[in-house]
């Protein structure tokens, strides 16, 4: 398995996607399941397109919560994707 590093280009395995619906919350869905996702978790998804590294992608989220604690987010976002690569939804 792959490390995330800042310069780590996450995006969503092939056979996952993230599906959005007007007055519905966020759905990721992949091979083994569905997961509802919750707080900024579509927002971190959206930006895992291949193009955008782990730092931008935290940057931008950084920006959108100036109040929230800037390593928190980084540590959280960190969090966040590695459990998705473990479940294999995330590539870097």
């Amino acid at each position: 398995m792959t490390t995330l590093h800042s310069f780590s280009q996450p995006r969503l395995a092939a056979g996952c996607r993230l599906r959005e619906m007007e007055g519905e919350p966020a759905t990721l869905l992949f091979p083994e399941g569905i997961l509802r996702l919750k707080g900024p978790g579509a927002e971190i998804l959206r930006r895992c397109d291949g193009q955008r590294t782990f730092a931008e992608i935290v940057a931008e989220i950084q920006a959108q919560y100036r109040s929230a604690d800037p390593r928190q987010i980084e540590h959280d976002i960190e969090s966040f994707l590695d459990r998705l690569q473990k479940r294999r939804v995330i590539d870097l």
